[in-house]
């Protein structure tokens, strides 16, 4: 009886991974047609949490002219490099405008990012490239969101740009729910791979 509970397991786990293949494949496809957004507050104070969101929302319309001439994520990430110094300038002078001496760091970097929930859009675990600001110390809470395609207007969700860049079947695993339970089982596949490696 140990023996059939056994290769019942052996064989329900090995299902689980060769299931996972494909659809981890099909998320980093993912990952490699979008750029990120990550802006790590001063702290997690009120205010400091505040002031994170309001130089969100000054470096995300600041952006938004960039990438109207980005026609993939290449680009995108191109444009931003070359406007790195002038969106840490942004959002230096948010910081400043509201009464703090915080520095402000921008940089491009690949990055780990946990599995994301936007209103109706699920980002899938993984590596991406991203625009990280950190603000001050960078010790609080953070908030993520996608650059390109332009999926954050604020803190509104702009799906016709995440439909107009991506493919169909990317767009799909994105925005069905069905694909819910994967998003979660793939994240802990990759926590136990990253462990042995």
């Amino acid at each position: 009886m140990k023996n059939i509970i056994k290769s019942v397991c052996i064989s329900t786990v090995i299902c689980i991974i060769f299931s996972l293949i494909p659809f981890n494949a099909q998320c980093k496809n993912i990952s490699n047609d979008v750029f990120r957004l990550h802006i790590l507050a001063n702290s997690d104070s009120e205010k400091d949490q505040a002031l994170k969101l309001k130089v969100r929302n000054r470096v995300l319309k600041y952006t938004e002219n960039i990438y109207k001439k980005a026609k993939n994520k290449e680009q995108a990430e191109a444009l931003t490099i070359k406007n790195l110094q002038s969106i840490a300038d942004i959002a230096k002078s948010e910081v400043e405008k509201n009464g703090y001496n915080y520095s402000v760091k921008a940089e491009v970097s690949h990055m780990y990012f946990t599995t994301r929930y936007y209103d109706k859009v699920t980002m899938p675990s993984g590596f991406y490239n991203a625009l990280r600001i950190t603000i001050g110390k960078g010790e609080g809470h953070n908030w993520w969101c996608v650059m390109y395609p332009s999926l954050c207007i604020g803190s509104s969700t702009n799906y016709n740009s995440l439909k107009e860049n991506t493919d169909s079947q990317e767009y799909n695993i994105m925005t069905e729910e069905k694909f819910e339970y994967k998003f979660k089982t793939l994240e802990y596949f990759e926590k136990i791979c990253s462990f042995f490696s």
